[in-house]
This record gives C-alpha cells, structure tokens and sequence, in this order.
C-alpha cells in the first residue's frame, strides 16, 4: 500500500520583511529574482530526492514562503509539472492533488490570481492579517484592508478552494473586534479561515522590540477572549473549528496541513525548506540550506538519494526513533478536534501498544481526565475544546 506524501515547495522572498516573522525570507524586488533559475534549481533537487519517495503517492503540494504569489506563474507551474510528473497516475491521491500558494495581497489581483489557478494551483491562501488599517500598519504590512478585501475576492473569483490567515491578540483589539475581521472575511465566500494568536518570536524585529520592553502587547485574557469570541462567530457561520488555529466548511479543511498534524512524510524543496521522510528504523528530518543562492548552486552537483549533511543542499538531516516520533505525533495529533488514535498511531510507528500505554502515560492521562483537560474513548485521545489554548502544555504531559 502506498503512504500519502506531502511536498512543500519554499519561496524565499518578499517584498517587505514583516517584523513579526521569523520564517527564512530575503526582502527584494521581483525584478531582482531569477524565476526560472530559481525553479531550475528545484527541478533538480526534486529529481535527486526521488530515491526518497519511492513507496509513496502525491497528495498534496503547497507553495510557502516568503511570497509564492511574487513568482512568475509560468516558473511555478514548470515546478508543479515536474512534481506531477515524478508520480504517475497510479501514484497519485485518488481525491486529486490540493497544490496550495500562498499570496499577499500586494501580489495578487485578479490577473494573477486567475495566471496561479491557470498554472495548476487549485487552492489559494490569502495573507490578509487584518482588515485594520492601523493595526495592519502595526504588523509592517504593506497593504491596506481595501487592498486585502479585493486580494480574497480575486482569489475567490478563479473558482479556487479559498483561505485567509488573520491575526488576533493585538495590542487595544477588543474580542469583538476579532471576531468582526473573521466574520467580515468568510463573509466573503471564504471556505476556509486560519487564524492565529500573534507571538513573538526571538530574531525578529517584534523579538528585539519586546526584550527591551518597547513593543505594546496585548494581555493574555484578551488573547483569549479573542480566540473564543472568533470561534464563536465563525461556528456560527457553518465553519467547524477542526485545529487550534483552523477553522473550514466540512470537507475543505486543508489536506496539506492535516498530513502534517497526523505524521504523514513530506518532502521540503527549495531554500530553507524542512522534510521528514520515514525510515525502516524511525525517522529523518531535515532542513535545506538557508541561503538562497547556496541551496541554488547546490542542487547543481547534488547526487541522488536521501538527504544527508554535507551534500550540498542539506544542512541538518536529524534521525528520530520511533518513541521521538510518537511524541511528535502526540502533540501535533492533539491539536486536532479529532484528536489522534494512540493504537493506531503505535501500529503505524512499529510501536508495541504495552510502550504506547506505558504505566507512566496512562497515570497521566488519568489525571488530564480528572482535571478535564482530556477526553478517552477506547484508543482515541482528544482535547476539549474549552481547553484548546492549552494543547501543548497537556500534549507535553502525556511525553
């Protein structure tokens, strides 16, 4: 039986760097990158990674970054032919490839919107973030909310499966303030809604400004309200709350993201990118090298086979056993409404199920229950969704 494989495809640049990011992304202008060198250089990673993949079939290819909807649509659609073309029909998805980009709004207008569904792209995620001026501004955007409203309906005008990211949880923002920026864009026609508590990060501007005590925040009840009062609105609107940070019409969840959240293999091209491929002993996870014109001129002498330090693309390649990866799957699983199946996730992993139910496991689970921060039916674990904002600190529990 084949197992489902995930490709993402990193973009690594932007025409402003936001203050808030900490993903590997270059500010430039698009005169100044080399489109099809750039899609050259992933042509040849894909061909020298494909001893890797054997065994799998292609499910879903998602374009991050950076700003994929600042490259050439025609260099992207070369990348997505060359991916097809490595899985034959017979190693292909049976519902289709989801092949997602993600997009600014000062990068997508109805042209390019309609160019990226021309060139294979059946999904588009819209970086809106707001749909303030002022807060926007505050995040180091470049657009404004007229700008980023036209953006989604130029996305949703293709006929393309459509989502938005939205940041919540900034400074002087009442909850239903959020809520209405969540609600005003599935209003839209969107099928599809991430959003996210704004963080800081260390590295990044927000980091700096935060260590010397300069960036206003907002508090942590705010925060919280905030994610509540947006649950409740876009609940409200037929959207299932089905992550943490993620919210769809049944049957548009995104297929890319949920490969991730339930420890399915994904192969990382381009600059920066992460993958994680299984191995008959546990695991690899690996990372590529973060400078673009390093990880370019790599692919050119890079040998075929799995990734490994030292062969031109490959900065880290980390191995994980098999106990490693079933934490992993603990706690990006429980992140999910669904929650994970511990046997299922065991069997999957070559894990005997006595290891998986260990004495200390089960105790914990116990008290999660006790405390209602857990809910066990037979094999299935899952958080409830009062508590939702604690998924990482009760998953880190159960390690």
């Amino acid at each position: 039986m084949l197992r489902p494989l995930h490709v993402y495809v990193h973009f690594p640049w932007c025409l402003e760097k936001c203050p808030y990011c900490d993903f590997v992304s270059y500010k430039t202008e698009r005169t100044q990158i080399d489109h099809e060198g750039y899609a050259d250089a992933l042509v040849r990673e894909l061909d020298a990674r494909a001893p890797a993949f054997e065994g799998h079939e292609l499910a879903s290819i998602f374009f991050g970054g950076g700003t994929p909807s600042l490259w050439e649509p025609k260099a992207l659609g070369r990348v997505i032919g060359a991916i097809r073309a490595a899985f034959p029909r017979e190693r292909t998805a049976a519902g289709g490839v989801e092949i997602t980009s993600e997009s600014n709004p000062t990068s997508l207008d109805e042209a390019r919107a309609a160019s990226l569904v021309e060139a294979g792209v059946n999904r588009l995620s819209v970086g809106v973030q707001s749909l303030d001026d002022d807060r926007l501004k505050y995040l180091g955007r470049l657009h404004d909310a007229t700008l980023a409203v036209r953006a989604v309906k130029a996305a949703i005008a293709t006929g393309a499966r459509v989502s938005a990211d939205l940041i919540f949880g900034l400074p002087g923002q009442h909850a239903a303030i959020a809520a209405e920026d969540a609600g005003r864009l599935v209003d839209l026609g969107l099928d599809h809604l991430s959003a996210y508590a704004l963080t800081i990060e260390q590295g990044t501007r927000f980091g700096d400004l935060a260590r010397r005590g300069k960036l206003p925040l907002a508090e942590d009840d705010a925060i919280c309200d905030a994610f509540l009062a947006i649950e409740r609105a876009l609940e409200n609107r037929g959207l299932e709350h089905y992550e943490v940070s993620n919210y769809a019409r049944p049957g548009q969840a995104s297929r890319h993201n949920l490969g991730y959240w339930r420890g399915a293999p994904y192969l990382g091209l381009g600059t920066a990118a992460y993958g994680f491929l299984r191995l008959a002993e546990g695991g690899l996870r690996y990372r590529n090298a973060i400078e673009p014109a390093r990880y370019v001129a790599g692919t050119k002498t890079l040998a075929r086979g799995v990734p490994r330090e030292g062969d031109g693309v490959t900065s880290t390649a980390e191995p994980l056993d098999r106990e490693t990866l079933l934490r992993e799957r603990l706690m990006l699983g429980l992140r999910l409404a669904e929650g994970l199946d511990l046997d299922e996730a065991a069997r999957d992993l070559d894990i005997p199920l006595a290891d998986a139910w260990s004495r200390p496991r089960r105790r914990a689970m116990e008290l999660l229950v006790q405390s209602g921060g857990l809910v066990v039916a037979g094999a299935r674990l899952a958080i409830p969704s009062a508590r939702r904002l604690s998924t990482d600190g009760i998953a880190a529990r159960l390690f």
